[in-house]
């Protein structure tokens, strides 16, 4: 269950009761009172009332007049996982918290107990009322933890670098294979949400998301370039079988994925296509794109 409907900003008022409270009046319904999570700035253009498993949510979108800070001008790849939510070519690792997975194991005991009860009866709809407030706990929880790691990127780096996946695809086929596995679905990344959640914040602050070819970026080695599938020994461990190169595999994709960014590296790799920006899909010009200045490849 998920429902919302929408009042245009001019049609609604806002006061402040203390602190930690505030009402919106709204047409047809009147002064509802919700707990705020940040101060509104900037002029209202419409206010978004949702109803979920948890209760109700109320959404401000605001126009707000700024001054874009000056961009950074480093580069970060960034390599999207299962086990590992993000890793970045910095070395860094951003992982979903443990919450996600006890959750996933007290739905996994409601929807047992759900499937027991006979339909019709007022127990089986509160054992699927649980269910669903559990589902929507996950989906928040997954939600904070995108809109933390876009931030936590968008603050430190002008340009961010992503795999263009098919995202859809790799969803669909990653839940087939928990199901069959018997897995649990606690960690389902949601990728394309975190990307959309990315471009923003980093144009906000005169940043970019360009998105490069992800073939091979994580069989090959960051080290020499050797490309062997079997270099990747586990979903965590990648020993290059060229020249002995160790690292954790998804910061060794994410920094080939970095790498990538770099127009005359995409031919070395015999990857002969230019990266585009994710939130326009054009293709980068070589200026703003530069070739790099040695004789490396990077």
């Amino acid at each position: 269950m998920d429902d919302s409907f929408r009042f245009p900003g001019r049609e609604v008022a806002v006061k402040r009761l203390n602190a930690n409270w505030s009402a919106v009046r709204l047409p047809k319904i009147g002064w509802a009172k919700y707990r705020d999570s940040r101060s509104i700035c900037g002029v209202v253009k419409n206010v978004t009332v949702s109803l979920d498993p948890l209760g109700g949510h109320v959404a401000f979108t605001c126009e707000i007049a700024h001054t874009a800070p000056a961009p950074f001008h480093e580069v970060v790849g960034i390599d999207r996982g299962v086990a590992t939510t993000l890793a970045l070519s910095t070395g860094e690792l951003l992982t979903a918290p443990a919450s996600l997975e006890r959750i996933e194991a007290r739905k996994r005991k409601a929807q047992r107990i759900l499937a027991r009860h006979k339909r019709g009866p007022n127990r089986r709809r509160r054992a699927q009322a649980r269910v669903a407030r559990l589902q929507a706990r996950q989906a928040r929880i997954r939600r904070d933890v995108h809109h933390r790691a876009a931030l936590y990127i968008a603050r430190r780096y002008g340009v961010a670098v992503l795999e263009d996946l098919n995202t859809r695809a790799m969803t669909a086929s990653a839940r087939a294979r928990w199901r069959s596995r018997g897995a649990t679905c606690g960690k389902r990344p949601g990728w394309h949400r975190l990307a959309t959640i990315l471009a923003y914040k980093m144009e906000q602050r005169d940043g970019q998301v360009v998105t490069v070819p992800a073939r091979f970026t994580s069989q090959t080695c960051a080290a020499c370039g050797v490309v062997d599938a079997t270099s990747r020994e586990s979903q965590a461990r990648f020993v290059c079988i060229g020249c002995g190169h160790e690292d954790h595999a998804d910061i060794n994709a994410a920094i080939n994925i970095e790498r990538r960014w770099n127009i005359p590296l995409l031919d070395v790799e015999g990857v002969h296509q230019q990266p585009v920006e994710a939130s326009t899909g054009r293709d980068l010009t070589v200026s703003e794109n530069p070739r790099p200045s040695g004789r490396g490849r990077c």
